[in-house]
């Protein structure tokens, strides 16, 4: 298989070997063989987070294509788990459907179940981390299967146990908990201003899908085969996340957002602020979105390495410009920043 079948960003080179697993014991005995045989393993999903080199992967690459939905009723709320290769978009309609509410601000994002405890994916106010009960693992290092409480899965801005141990967990189901009740609050000011209400206020849950559908479709955010704007891995870098000092030293102007570990300040101003507008690009094959400067995008005929010298690009005028290191929330894989 060429990753360039299998990824958003429509780039990467040829696998050595591919497994597509699509069941649960399959999935982990492929992943435990080719560990005792001492293979580089790489587990793919829906490729939308995820940037290979030209020369592609030389170990075992497994598609983790394992479909299920379960639904446990409590009297006040649902616990659904579904299977690591459930497409997220499609799930997430899945359970609006069947009144099970939640998970309406993380509507349009590409992608699979398994992949978002790894990031802990989040849009519009909304971190997955918010509704996990558990995730379901096969330990390689201890070789069984587990089940980790939401505590235990050490979630952060855009990071895992799992992100941080990318060799040792493998997900292959998560559980969330959802709710019955048929309006959420809204988060997030973009969001809010889209619902022409406050942050606070509380929407219909189809509404602010719709809502949310419609914002992603502004950005290119949504997948679209037609559309070069959305070849892309989403955003390309995370929201720095600065201490008090740093995020002093910006202008006022620079947009910034509440979180745990610091001040988190957007990566779209900065990029912006440093010269870079949309449409930008080293060449005619890779450029920013015209819609969105995060997303780094494929023309139609982009290599990886079109994709990596733009990114480096991006991150030397940032950091040339503020003195701010930016980050890849997208997986690279047979090169680095």
């Amino acid at each position: 298989m060429r990753f360039a079948d299998y990824t958003t960003l429509h780039v990467g080179g040829e696998a050595a070997n591919f497994i597509s697993a699509t069941s649960e014991a399959e999935f982990i005995t492929a992943i435990h063989q080719a560990d005792q045989a001492g293979l580089d393993v790489l587990i793919l999903g829906g490729g939308s987070n995820l940037l290979v080199c030209d020369d592609g992967f030389a170990g075992l690459v497994v598609h983790a294509d394992v479909r299920q939905v379960v639904v446990e009723e409590f009297e006040e709320h649902f616990v659904v788990t579904a299977a690591c290769g459930e497409p997220w978009d499609a799930f997430v309609v899945t359970c609006l459907s069947s009144g099970f509410n939640g998970l309406e601000a993380l509507s349009g994002i590409p992608g699979t179940v398994g992949a978002t405890p790894i990031q802990n994916v989040g849009a519009y106010g909304v971190e997955v981390a918010q509704v996990i009960q558990t995730v379901r693992v096969w330990d390689r290092q201890l070789h069984k299967v587990r089940d980790l409480a939401a505590d235990e899965c050490d979630f952060t801005y855009r990071s895992s146990v799992f992100k941080k141990n990318p060799n040792r967990f493998v997900v292959l189901a998560v559980s969330f908990v959802l709710t019955r009740a048929a309006e959420s609050q809204i988060a997030y000011p973009q969001l809010a201003d889209a619902l022409g209400l406050e942050v606070g206020d509380s929407s219909a849950s189809s509404e602010i899908r719709d809502a949310v559908l419609h914002l992603r479709l502004s950005k290119a955010m949504v997948l679209v085969r037609e559309d070069h704007d959305s070849w892309s891995a989403g955003s390309f870098f995370t929201n720095p996340i600065l201490d008090e000092a740093q995020a002093a030293a910006l202008p006022a102007q620079c947009p910034r957002y509440p979180s745990e570990q610091g001040v988190k300040v957007s990566a779209a101003w900065l990029i912006e602020q440093s010269g870079i507008s949309r449409g930008y690009g080293l060449n005619d094959r890779a450029r920013i979105s015209t819609k969105h400067t995060l997303a780094l995008t494929n023309r139609g005929t982009a290599t990886a390495s079109d994709i990596l010298e733009l990114a480096r690009d991006v991150r030397l005028k940032v950091q040339t410009h503020f003195g701010i290191e930016l980050h890849p929330e997208v997986r690279c894989i047979g090169f680095s920043l």
